[in-house]
């Protein structure tokens, strides 16, 4: 089962698509698990698979030992062009975000690093900040600390902030216990959030340039480790 710990010093990279359709959507699904299955690069540690909830689209969560390795995966022949012409055709948009781990937390009552993968019942948010280079360092900052109210409000599991490595977003990665309770935390209204909590929104929404997010459940996993 793969694991969100930041010690291993992973490059993380996402490979973020949006579909037209639910049914493109499990074509893109069907093309990534032939790939996640079959995989077997040198650097590479593990893919996980997610399949869009709240708007058709997939997100591949996959660890790297270095951007060197995925490099050499990215000059493949087959992947040019074969693996990168078919969801180009497949998507309506595609996003693929190198990232390093910038912070992480998780709920006091789960023990151990962060789990993530297909026998768990994660209700998954994934959040893509676009901000300026000048600008990413601060975003970090404002977004990437200590949040104990997080902790009381119902439902919450874990929060990862990932730093993408060309400066120009930040990658939030959050499970959530069900779609219900994210989705009261998220329309909560500002009046009922923390002075602090609100103050680090406020600051946050004048960093950020463009979002883009969607719900999602893990449907495969496999890593280098356990085949």
């Amino acid at each position: 089962m793969p694991l969100i710990t930041p010690d291993d010093h992973y490059l993380t990279l996402f490979n973020v698509f949006e579909t037209e359709t639910p049914e493109l959507q499990d074509e893109v699904l069907e093309a990534m698990r032939d790939i996640v299955d079959n995989a077997d690069y040198p650097g590479w540690i593990s893919s996980t698979l997610h399949a869009g909830v709240d708007s058709p689209g997939t997100a591949n969560f996959i660890q790297w030992r270095s951007a060197a390795d995925l490099q050499a995966r990215y000059e493949g022949q087959k992947f040019q062009q074969k693996t990168v012409p078919l969801f180009h055709k497949l998507s309506r948009t595609v996003r693929q975000l190198k990232t390093e781990l910038a912070f992480s937390q998780h709920h006091p009552a789960l023990r151990g690093p962060i789990e993530f993968s297909p026998d768990r019942d994660d209700h998954t948010v994934l959040i893509v900040l676009d901000t300026r280079p000048e600008d990413q360092r601060e975003l970090l900052d404002t977004l990437a600390v200590p949040d104990e109210w997080i902790k009381t409000v119902p439902g919450y599991r874990s929060h990862t902030y990932f730093r993408g490595l060309d400066g120009t977003f930040v990658v939030n990665y959050a499970q959530w216990e069900s779609k219900e309770h994210y989705d009261a935390f998220h329309t909560l209204p500002e009046e009922q959030r923390p002075a602090d909590v609100r103050a680090g929104r406020d600051r946050a929404r004048a960093l950020v340039t463009g979002r883009q997010a969607n719900a999602y459940r893990v449907t495969r996993s496999r890593s280098a480790a356990t085949g």
